[in-house]
C-alpha cells in the first residue's frame, strides 16, 4: 500500500532507553522501562497493549508534550529530550499533528473555522478546505460540531492535524469513542493521509483488529515493548472486522 515497505526504511525517530518515572510521595511508577525502538519515515505503525502499558506515555514524549525522565529521542538526528520547553513548542507546531479519542473542536466555530485556526499559525499549510476533502468531508465545512457526528468531528480534528502539513502525524485511540463503521472510515482518513501526504502515522489502539493496517505493530506491556510485527501483507481499513 505504500512505497516505505519496499525502500530501505529511514528512521524519522530514534528511540533509546526511553523511561519515565512518575513520584508521588514515596510512591513511584514506571511508565515506561526502557523502551527502544526506530520509527520509519512514511510507514504507519500501529502500537497496542492495555490501558497503562505506557502507550500514551510514549507518545506524548514522542509528539514533546511530556519528557522523559531518562534515555534519548532523535528526530531526524535532533535529540528532542535535550529541548527547552519553548524548543518543544516550536517543534510540535511546526513538525506534529496530533489526533485524540475526544475531537476537542471550538463549539461556535465551523469545520472550516476549526482547521483555519491551525493553518493561521503553520509556515506551509494546506487550505482549510483542501485538508477537509483530504478527510472525507467536502459537504461539511460551514457545519458546526454539534451538527456533525462523533465519526465527522474526528474527520475534522484529522483535517485540522494535517493542515499544516506535519512530517509526523500522533493518534492516541482515535477510533476509541466510535462504533466499527463510523470507525472504519476514520481509519480511512488515516491511511489516505498516510499513503498521500507520505506522513509518519503512529496510532495507539486497544483494538488488536486494527493492527493489521499498519507496517509494523509494537505491543507494550508493563512499560516495555513485549515484540514487534511487521505486516507483510497489510489490509485496507475497509477490510478490518471487529
Amino acid at each position: 500500500m505504500n512505497a516505505a515497505a519496499s525502500r530501505t526504511p529511514v528512521p524519522v525517530f530514534r528511540i533509546s532507553e526511553l523511561t519515565k518515572v512518575y513520584r508521588t510521595g514515596e510512591v513511584e511508577v514506571r511508565a515506561l522501562n526502557g523502551v527502544t525502538l526506530d520509527l520509519h519515515e512514511g510507514e504507519m505503525t500501529v502500537l497496542l497493549g492495555p490501558s497503562g502499558s505506557g502507550k500514551s506515555t510514549f507518545l506524548n514524549i514522542v509528539g514533546g508534550l511530556d519528557t522523559a525522565t531518562s534515555g534519548t529521542v532523535l528526530f531526524k538526528g535532533e535529540e528532542l529530550t535535550a529541548r527547552s520547553e519553548r524548543e518543544l513548542t516550536r517543534y510540535r507546531r511546526h513538525h506534529v499533528g496530533f489526533v485524540f479519542q475526544f475531537y476537542n473542536l471550538i463549539p461556535s466555530l465551523t469545520a472550516w473555522e476549526n482547521v483555519a485556526l491551525v493553518t493561521e499559525i503553520a509556515s506551509d499549510p494546506m487550505k482549510p478546505e483542501e485538508a477537509l476533502v483530504m478527510a472525507g468531508l467536502p459537504d461539511r465545512m460551514t457545519h458546526f460540531p454539534a451538527q456533525l457526528s462523533g465519526g465527522e468531528q474526528q474527520r475534522v480534528a484529522i483535517a485540522r492535524a494535517i493542515a499544516k502539513r506535519p512530517e509526523v502525524l500522533l493518534c492516541d485511540e482515535p477510533t476509541g469513542a466510535l462504533d466499527s463503521k463510523t470507525g472504519i472510515v476514520v481509519l480511512e482518513a488515516l491511511a489516505r493521509v498516510n499513503e498521500e501526504l507520505g506522513t509518519t502515522t503512529v496510532l495507539i489502539t486497544h483494538n488488536a483488529a486494527i493492527q493489521k493496517i499498519a507496517h509494523r505493530v509494537f505491543t507494550f506491556l508493563d512499560g516495555r515493548i513485549s515484540h514487534e510485527v511487521v505486516n507483510e501483507r497489510r489490509i485496507a481499513p475497509a477490510e478490518v472486522s471487529w
